[in-house]
């Protein structure tokens, strides 16, 4: 590498601009998913009444929750085919998708309520209400490629000093988001693998689809994630670590919460 390669500051501030300057980012598609109510063309017969009646339970869950009540969990095994149907037809696919390792590995879907998960595995469906379905967090640094103590090799820089930072933040961490934001950092392609290889990889894999797509792995290390946005064209445009408990991207918020529920009520109503 040559001499004149730019040596970057770690640390607070290390990744801040000159004041008045400003970033020049890439421009994010235009396009997002935004929520359309769909209602179920169906007869509000007793046949469904064990749907309808669970689904007016999970309205308000949701808004239970959006107060501050611990997340909610609703068995839909006990349902027959017909009604379990019928909740899956209106819940719908929201933006936020999980894959859960371990045992039983999980499969996450948001619905179209954000805040509204359904959860499938071996021998589960069941639908949570809250910020974030309850297993993401407990698996999520669960290792599944465990970290590997690496020594140095050509071509790795300033990874060493990044894993430094990482480890710290992750220690001590206290509750407030950190980032480093390696679209903004020198950095080579054996950086990145060396860093990829002693993080390791957790259990918790999300994939947003907002404004083109984000990925988010969970690391072995506590705390720590990496996210990555991509366009439209699947063109990676913001690679970050954040130092979190749960990415912001992956959550649903208060205020989602409380509309979910609202909705949902609304289209129980347009379906009796």
């Amino acid at each position: 590498m040559s001499n004149d390669f730019p040596i970057p500051r770690f640390g607070p501030g290390s990744q801040s601009e000159p004041d008045g300057a400003a970033l020049d980012y890439l421009e994010m598609p235009a396009d997002m998913r935004t929520y359309a109510p769909h209602v179920p063309m169906i007869e509000a017969t007793d046949t469904v009444a064990p749907a309808m009646a669970l689904m007016a339970e999970i309205a308000e869950a949701a808004r239970r929750s959006a107060a501050g009540a611990p997340p909610a969990i609703f068995d839909l095994l006990p349902l027959d085919t017909q009604n379990r149907r019928l909740i899956a037809e209106t819940m719908g696919e929201g933006e936020v998708a999980m894959k859960l390792r371990g045992l039983p590995a999980l499969s996450v879907q948001e619905s179209v309520f954000a805040g509204i998960w359904g959860v499938t595995g071996a021998g589960i469906d069941r639908i949570e209400i809250g910020h974030v379905p309850e297993a993401a967090h407990i698996r999520a640094f669960v290792p599944t490629v465990a970290r590997r103590d690496l020594p140095l090799r050509d071509g790795v820089v300033n990874a060493p000093a990044l894993l430094a930072e990482l480890e710290g933040k992750s220690e001590g961490f206290s509750g407030n988001l950190h980032v480093i934001n390696l679209s903004l950092l020198p950095h080579t392609e054996e950086d990145l693998v060396w860093l990829d290889q002693r993080l390791g990889h957790g259990s918790t894999d999300i994939l947003s689809r907002g404004y083109g797509n984000c990925r988010v792995r969970a690391t072995t290390l506590p705390f720590v994630w990496r996210v990555q946005f991509f366009n439209a064209m699947d063109t990676l445009i913001l690679d970050t670590f954040e130092v979190t408990a749960m990415p912001e991207v992956a959550l649903a918020a208060a205020e989602d919460l409380a509309e979910s529920g609202a909705r949902l009520l609304d289209v129980l109503e347009a379906m009796r």
